[in-house]
């Protein structure tokens, strides 16, 4: 966990003042369901305790500035609200100038820039959602910041914009959703075709969840996660040839036995 006292003396040795507001979005694992959020089917993941945190003040500029405590290599990185555009190397960057600009292509307005310092203990690549934690966290800043009124769902929805039009993963919705809607002790069961879900107790009593560190990165927009999806995409195609189905996980067993024998 990364404590306040931490951010403030960070966010300061950057920015040489203090910062005014902080912010937190967890990281999520997954407890049933790989590979079913694309295909219309249930998941059942949860938040963990894990996840990223922002110190962040206004900077009475047009200007973001970002800094990020886990890449002390890079310097502060500034860009102008008037211009989102990606910019080549920019990594980490990127994603929060992706959900900056989807947000304002939905007509927000961003009215000055801000300071901020994103720290993560999440580790990077580990899958455990790292990369929508920081969209969420981001939305969730410009959202309070900025007293857009965004309802939490349309703030998981761009950040699955992000993913699938300015990342290039063409994932699904379900770490967005259960950083966005995660709730202590809960998991949460989603329909990912419908968007209906349950927060269910998680009542572990003396267990514990175990996640391991295989130290084998994993990086979704370099993986063979793509031509997964690619490839059920193309057996849903030759169902609907004869069945008309509008996803795999729309399908019961029984139906999807007919459909295969």
């Amino acid at each position: 966990m990364i404590t306040k006292d931490q951010l403030i003396t960070a966010f300061n040795n950057q920015y040489n003042e203090n910062p005014t507001n902080f912010y937190f979005a967890p990281g999520r694992i997954n407890l049933i369901g790989e590979h079913t959020d694309y295909n219309g089917g249930h998941v059942f993941p949860c938040a963990i305790s894990l996840g990223t945190y922002a110190a962040v003040a206004p900077n009475h500029t047009n200007q973001w500035r970002i800094y990020s405590q886990n890449f002390t290599d890079q310097p502060v990185q500034s860009f102008s609200l008037a211009d989102l555009t990606q910019q080549p190397g920019g990594d980490w960057a990127n994603y929060v100038t992706a959900m900056l600009d989807v947000l304002q292509k939905q007509h927000h307005t961003f009215d000055e820039g801000l300071d901020v310092l994103i720290w993560g203990d999440l580790p990077n690549g580990a899958g455990l959602s790292s990369s929508a934690s920081l969209e969420l966290l981001i939305g969730t800043i410009a959202n309070l910041q900025y007293h857009l009124n965004i309802p939490m769902l349309e703030l998981i929805k761009a950040g699955k914009v992000v993913e699938n039009q300015y990342i290039g993963v063409n994932s699904g919705i379900m770490d967005q959703f259960a950083i966005g809607m995660g709730k202590a002790n809960h998991a949460i069961l989603l329909d990912t075709n419908t968007l209906e879900y349950d927060q269910l107790p998680l009542n572990l009593d003396d267990n514990v969840i175990v996640i391991m560190n295989t130290n084998k990165r994993r990086e979704l927009a370099d993986s063979k996660y793509n031509e997964r999806r690619s490839e059920c995409e193309a057996a849903l195609a030759r169902i609907q040839t004869k069945f008309d189905y509008a996803s795999l996980g729309a399908m019961t067993e029984e139906e999807f036995d007919e459909t295969t024998s």
